[in-house]
């Protein structure tokens, strides 16, 4: 089993023609033969997009006017955004109206009210969506989606689950390394009105067989840990527990300052590290000191 993606799971690229997206789909097509069905662009349906896949030469897909297009025309269940700040939240919305169950929306500086529009329309839909601000989902030598580097994963036990893209990839680079691998990491972003939670991808994580361990990492700012902190204490209650490690980024960060990213800002005396460390360590997850002791730390835990 997987969680999001498996190596059947058929994926649209919104923004395919940009820099970012034709880069980005010839590293997932080089991955385990990532199913990269078609792109789609208003004005370009019709075209045929060219890219030059490492490994494997070169490759065409084909560009839909439409996502709803593509996915009739493919079967695609799954789409991945690199389109521009002022266009992702239309983006998510045509991919959600097109009904594609999982929408991926890498793009950093969606505007917040766009956001809160897009959340709207996905409490009235069967889509999920990953984002925005995020470097995606993989799942270990199956399936690639985002910007996430492959060749850094390995398949294994460990899920990963992290608002920090950054410390999604030493999270994987450390298991790997610590010879555990991973079932599937997600990236779920750091900004404060986004698509997916910790809670979402916890709840598919104990849920799945494969995954033995979970890393969880988050960031200063709003209360999503101390929130996923208290679902693994409820969940316990019923016999659902795996061994966990964790991480809070952001620990020194001033009082009302952002640090990265929109959505790690503390106020009111809320969102602070000590106290979402505080949850963690309740329900169970044994929390590193640092960041480049992720794995080693879930090694411990796992040792006893």
């Amino acid at each position: 089993m997987s969680i999001l993606v498996n190596k059947d799971t058929k994926i649209l690229v919104q923004g395919l023609t940009g820099d970012s997206g034709t880069l980005h789909t010839q590293y997932a097509l080089g991955y385990y033969g990532t199913r990269m069905v078609g792109g789609t662009h208003p004005k370009k349906g019709g075209q045929t997009w060219h890219g030059n896949v490492a490994g494997v030469g070169e490759v065409e897909l084909p560009i839909f006017a439409s996502v709803a297009e593509g996915k009739e025309k493919t079967g695609a269940t799954a789409s991945v955004i690199y389109v521009p700040p002022a266009g992702a939240a239309g983006a998510i919305l045509e991919a959600i109206d097109a009904g594609i169950e999982l929408i991926v929306c890498i793009t950093e500086g969606v505007p917040v009210l766009d956001m809160v529009k897009v959340k709207a329309a996905l409490d009235k839909s069967k889509s999920r969506l990953i984002g925005p601000n995020c470097p995606g989902v993989v799942t270990a030598n199956e399936c690639k989606i985002g910007i996430m580097p492959g060749n850094i994963f390995s398949k294994g036990s460990v899920g990963i689950v992290s608002r920090s893209g950054t410390l999604t990839y030493e999270a994987v680079f450390q298991t790997t390394n610590a010879g555990l691998g991973q079932t599937t990491a997600v990236g779920i972003g750091g900004d404060p009105v986004k698509g997916t939670e910790f809670i979402d991808v916890l709840e598919m994580f104990l849920a799945d067989d494969e995954t033995k361990s979970i890393i969880m990492i988050g960031e200063i700012g709003g209360s999503a840990e101390e929130d996923a902190a208290q679902f693994l204490i409820d969940e316990a209650k019923k016999g659902r527990k795996k061994p966990m490690a964790g991480f809070i980024a952001g620990r020194t960060a001033p009082k009302g300052r952002t640090m990265g990213h929109a959505g790690a800002v503390i106020s009111g005396g809320k969102g602070g590290a000590e106290d979402k460390i505080a949850a963690m360590e309740r329900a169970g997850i044994k929390v590193s000191q640092s960041p480049a002791r992720i794995g080693q730390t879930l090694v411990e835990v796992l040792k006893g």
